[in-house]
């Protein structure tokens, strides 16, 4: 009976990384000549380039990314962190962040926080280990743009502004888009107009809240605490939430500051038979694509968010190109698009 195998003989054999001697030495050329074409910089003739590629292909050669980041002190990843990997807009923007960064020959790793501030300072941490040249964020808190600036990276700020040290955003007039939300329903005859928003410090948050007073005013309409339900991040019972504000603020229209919350009150509106917008007008923020789907599709304040994302991308190269510029802030503007969803107000 032959000897059952020791562990060690169980073991896959370890296969070597290919290298660029290995690449040379089967190519036939010097190791530095492999080098510049691999890379992509500096002469060589396009005989010995188009041998190496070809060998290099065959091995399976793969480049050594972290060497090269030792080697300059940076890497070509940038760090996104956004605040919720499952919402639609987050995923549109780091699309439009993607777009710009691969045509600057640079990649991206996006990690979620989960909207807290802790997770996102160490999803900064993990950047700095990367030696990444500079990190975009959806900020929830100041920490990390701090702590990543006095390490000498750059930060994009976008959707959202909260950090106390200098640096560059792009944003959305949130402001006008609560104020034309309002007084899209308050031209329809609604007078008992609802908000249903975040409860944070966030400028977006805040922006919204501010364009619907502005709205209300606007139209003489008054403010009425009772319309107002600003729900807790994360918050389990939101639907309840919903549901105490329909039985007593009594809203004909209601004004979703969110995607996520559009839909919770969609949901809410129809588990009530209530009709849209026959009985309850309602008006989402940030147009996704289940707000077409439905019957009737939901009229919105539409963000351009693809363009968010290319712009805070393309204001990071700037940053990078330019470290001792200025700080630039972009507004973008949203727009409304009316669809079923809004309608005179009953009675």
């Amino acid at each position: 009976m032959s000897a059952s195998p020791q562990p060690d003989e169980q073991r896959s054999p370890v296969v070597e990384p290919v290298t660029l001697a290995d690449i040379a030495r089967e190519a036939g050329t010097s190791a530095s000549t492999a080098s510049r074409a691999l890379n992509g910089r500096g002469y060589v003739s396009e005989a010995a380039r188009g041998r190496l590629l070809a060998v290099a292909d065959r091995l399976g050669y793969v480049p050594n990314a972290s060497a090269r980041t030792l080697k300059q002190r940076r890497s070509r990843v940038v760090g996104v962190v956004v605040s919720d990997l499952g919402n639609q807009f987050y995923a549109t923007l780091a699309a439009g962040i993607e777009q710009v960064l691969r045509e600057a020959d640079y990649q991206m790793m996006v990690l979620g926080d989960n909207s807290e501030a802790a997770e996102e300072v160490e999803g900064a941490r993990t950047f700095l280990a990367m030696r990444a040249p500079g990190v975009i964020m959806t900020p929830v808190g100041g920490d990390a743009t701090e702590l990543l600036r006095q390490q000498g990276v750059a930060v994009v700020e976008v959707d959202r502004r909260l950090a106390d040290v200098e640096c560059d955003a792009v944003v959305i007039d949130n402001e006008r888009g609560g104020r034309e939300a309002t007084l899209h329903l308050a031209g329809l005859g609604h007078r008992r107009i609802a908000l249903l928003g975040v409860e944070t410090d966030w400028t977006s948050d805040a922006g919204r809240l501010q364009g619907y007073r502005t709205g209300l005013r606007t139209a003489s309409l008054p403010f009425d605490e009772r319309l107002v339900a600003r729900m807790p991040l994360h918050a389990p019972d939101t639907e309840a939430r919903i549901e105490a504000l329909l039985d007593e603020g009594a809203p004909t229209g209601i004004f979703a500051a969110n995607n996520t919350l559009a839909e919770q009150v969609w949901r809410v509106l129809r588990r009530r038979g209530l009709r849209i917008p026959g009985d309850v007008s309602l008006v989402g923020f940030d147009d996704v694509p289940w707000m077409e789907m439905v019957e009737p599709a939901i009229t919105v304040v539409e963000q351009p968010t693809l363009e968010l994302g290319r712009r805070a991308a393309w204001l990071l190269l700037r940053r990078l190109n330019g470290p001792t510029l200025p700080p630039a802030v972009e507004i973008l503007q949203p727009r409304l698009v009316v669809r079923g969803s809004t309608g005179p107000a009953n009675g």
